[in-house]
């Protein structure tokens, strides 16, 4: 139940960012401060559902699947408000950075869930779940912030580079694109070295092999649960 409030929340930050795009200002940010409020609002259902389960005795495979699931598309929902908003007021370069966010994101927890169904323990890595809700959220909220008591801004820097008013939100974007995809590499790299000591030879391995096995068994039962 609380999976699912936070994935209609995430659909409302979608449908506050497309009404902005077709109907708001290219210099009104309201939509964006709006739509950051929510992803934090929403973002504490995501943290809170495996642990109320947990606490209540009423978590299993299926429920830590469904979570994972909603969790995906929550982030897909969000991710195509964000883009399209961008693209619609001409932030075209900025979306490409959403867009790859979006890949990192995404990325980030397939690669962990991969892993931990062949046994390998994957929460390594800076950008997880939680990390990247706080940096939409609070760095969306901040844009809103400032374009309400500042109004519009814009500073050029150097050559056709310049500092506004949405960079408040799409340069945190940027970031997020950039160690996120580090993060989904960082954990593809450690789950290969896992795997390489369990390939070893025989006499060599067979403890590791024996530790490795045992460690699968407990990982498939809490797959999904909690950071992902």
């Amino acid at each position: 139940m609380i999976t699912s409030i936070g994935l209609l929340l995430n659909v409302l930050v979608a449908v506050v960012l497309l009404y902005g795009a077709e109907y708001g200002e290219r210099s009104d940010m309201s939509y964006i401060g709006w739509a950051g409020a929510l992803v934090l609002f929403a973002g504490l259902f995501d943290m809170m559902d495996g642990r109320l389960a947990r606490l209540g005795k009423m978590s299993s495979t299926f429920g830590a699947l469904y979570d994972s699931a909603l969790d995906r598309y929550s982030e897909l929902f969000m991710f195509m408000g964000i883009i399209y908003y961008l693209i619609s007021h001409d932030y075209f370069f900025s979306s490409i950075f959403a867009f790859i966010a979006m890949i990192g994101s995404l990325m980030v927890s397939y690669v962990r869930a991969r892993a931990e169904g062949l046994g390998v323990d994957c929460s390594v890595g800076l950008m997880q779940r939680p990390e990247r809700i706080l940096i939409v959220g609070i760095s969306a909220i901040l844009c809103g912030v400032f374009s309400y008591f500042l109004g519009p801004f814009k500073i050029h820097l150097f050559g056709t580079l310049s500092f506004e008013t949405i960079s408040i939100f799409t340069f945190p974007m940027a970031i997020l694109a950039i160690l996120a995809n580090q993060t989904a590499l960082q954990r593809l790299a450690h789950s290969k070295k896992v795997l390489d000591e369990t390939e070893l030879p025989p006499a060599k391995s067979s403890q590791k092999i024996k530790n490795f096995g045992i460690l699968r068994e407990k990982k498939q039962a809490s797959i999904g649960l909690e950071r992902r």
